[in-house]
């Protein structure tokens, strides 16, 4: 169980730590401002997106959140992921922007199946 719990709160913590980056620098970077034109994405959506990733990050960090509220956090992470490939794919960007997305997708998978695990009361 306490290999569980460690699994389970790295993967936890990459991914909350990546999408606070990620939604912080949605609002601070202007290069981030910059791709989303590139990609053809309105800039509502860069902030809209931004705040989402980090109540989303906030809501798996926090253990007291119910594990319903997570599952819906844990849904739209994918979601994200899965479009971010799919967007990089379409516009023809490089691998590396294709496969980050990918990466962070099954660490996200990594940690949703521990969360699982962790949660499970055994009588």
């Amino acid at each position: 169980m306490k290999k569980d719990k460690i699994i389970y709160w790295i993967s936890t913590g990459l991914i909350g730590a990546m999408m606070i980056f990620s939604g912080y620098s949605y609002f601070t970077y202007p290069q981030i401002a910059d791709s989303f034109k590139h990609i053809g994405f309105p800039n509502f959506f860069r902030v809209e997106l931004g705040t989402a990733k980090i109540i989303g990050a906030l809501v798996l960090l926090i253990p007291q959140i119910p594990t319903k509220i997570k599952e819906w956090a844990y849904a739209g992470f994918i979601i994200t992921f899965i479009s971010a490939a799919i967007a990089h794919i379409n516009i023809g960007d490089p691998n590396r922007a294709i496969i980050t997305p990918l990466v962070m997708l099954a660490i996200l998978l990594v940690s949703n199946f521990y969360m699982s695990k962790v949660n499970t009361v055994t009588v």
